[in-house]
């Protein structure tokens, strides 16, 4: 009896199918923004993955988390051990799925949430959407974060298939774009963007009158589902917004987020009003004129906010903890490293030019 013969068409067609996917998934990794040398808040998200331990503490919020605390500063003043899931003009809903994703690797005993994005009650920019979302790896946590996210303008499908969003990206091509394709370098302290330089504030034009001063009900419906998140998992849930003098924060806003905490019984502290307590000269505590605050200023506000932490909390002390000891001295030293380079490029060049 003859051997029956099967078609060889399948396996063939398995092989191609592979090799074009292959082939996709490279070119997508080559097309998507690699935000090494410009923009680099677009990897802070992504960044969190590398880490190897716990955090006590986690920061949520924009840009006045992710440059005005420095967790490095806390650990060495108090042990804290704590991360800032920040990133650009990060909504309140991205707040919460960052902190819905980051539940799945570990539980810290206290998370802090920058009120100031409580003014944006709908999506913002599809840009800002990308530095916030791209680079959360796929879960639930993804997917909410997109839905609540998107603008008219986006889809679903881009965000699935970064190429199709992508695509056109072949003419600004660099060789950065090669390089990093499938690994990129550290840029971040704990999530904490340093910048050493100093650039005094400076007069800002007078506050908009609004015609309603009224905190959005989508975005204050995601600051009670992060409470609730964390009351869920037996964490304190603390309010703050940072000292910065632009964007206007309005004496109207602010009474809604106090009254709200303490509806709540939440602790709420707004540092504007703090400033000179905690030492910020906004002469020499700021690189951009008054935003936000340069390492000087985020090492006093974290100095003054750690020891509400430890004085408030039963944080541990991690700094003769020996695996941890030996983490942080890493680093302590990539801080100290950084923080030298960019003095050098102040003396050499008068500004800051790579990072």
């Amino acid at each position: 009896m003859k051997a029956k013969k099967f078609p060889k068409w399948p396996a063939a067609v398995a092989v191609l199918a592979a090799v074009l996917i292959l082939v996709l998934f490279l070119l997508q990794k080559l097309l998507m923004p690699k935000y090494m040398s410009d923009i680099v808040e677009g990897n802070l998200v992504e960044e969190y993955y590398q880490e190897t331990t716990d955090h006590e503490v986690i920061f949520v919020g924009d840009c006045e988390v992710y440059e005005n605390f420095s967790p490095i500063e806390m650990y060495r003043d108090y042990g804290i051990t704590s991360y800032i899931r920040g990133s650009a003009q990060q909504l309140a809903w991205q707040s919460y799925y960052l902190l819905e994703d980051t539940l799945r690797y570990e539980t810290p005993k206290v998370v802090v949430f920058n009120v100031l994005a409580l003014k944006y009650n709908e999506p913002q920019s599809e840009a800002y959407n990308r530095m916030s979302i791209d680079g959360m790896k796929w879960s639930k946590a993804k997917i909410g974060a997109i839905q609540s996210s998107m603008t008219e303008k986006e889809n679903m499908l881009d965000y699935i298939f970064p190429i199709l969003r992508y695509h056109s990206r072949w003419s600004e091509l660099s060789s950065e774009d090669f390089r990093y394709m499938f690994h990129k370098d550290k840029l971040f302290h704990n999530g904490y963007y340093m910048r050493v330089d100093v650039r005094p504030a400076e007069g800002f034009p007078d506050p908009e009158i609004l015609a309603d001063y009224t905190l959005g009900s989508n975005a204050m419906s995601y600051l009670d589902k992060m409470r609730r998140l964390c009351e869920d998992n037996g964490i304190e849930f603390v309010l703050v917004k940072s000292p910065s003098l632009y964007p206007y924060w309005y004496e109207e806003w602010d009474q809604q987020i106090v009254d709200y905490a303490e509806k709540y019984d939440l602790d709420y502290f707004n540092y504007e009003k703090l400033a000179d307590e905690i030492g910020i000269d906004y002469n020499t505590d700021t690189y951009d004129a008054g935003l936000h605050l340069n390492l000087s200023g985020a090492e006093k506000l974290s100095k003054y906010f750690g020891k509400y932490l430890t004085e408030t909390y039963d944080l541990t002390d991690y700094r003769e903890d020996p695996e941890y000891k030996q983490v942080y001295e890493e680093k302590i030293q990539f801080y100290e490293d950084m923080k030298e380079a960019q003095y050098e490029e102040l003396e050499k060049y008068g500004e800051i030019i790579s990072y």
